[in-house]
């Protein structure tokens, strides 16, 4: 579970879910708008910096 800042609206959950979706191995993502939450399954789990870089990619932040 990952946390990232910045998000405000259903376009923003789609843009994250979007971009981590795309790493191999994902197959769902889950988000929460109202913590920044976001839950991924995956096989095999992406590594912290496919992660950074995918939410980078859509234009937010990881926390932490």
């Amino acid at each position: 579970m990952i946390t990232v800042k910045g998000m405000t609206c259903g376009h923003c959950v789609s843009a994250v879910q979007k971009e981590i979706g795309s790493l191999p191995g994902v197959t769902e993502v889950e988000v929460e708008l109202d913590t920044g939450t976001v839950r991924v399954t995956a096989d095999p789990p992406p590594d912290a910096a496919s992660l950074r870089a995918a939410v980078d990619a859509a234009g937010y932040e990881i926390v932490g």
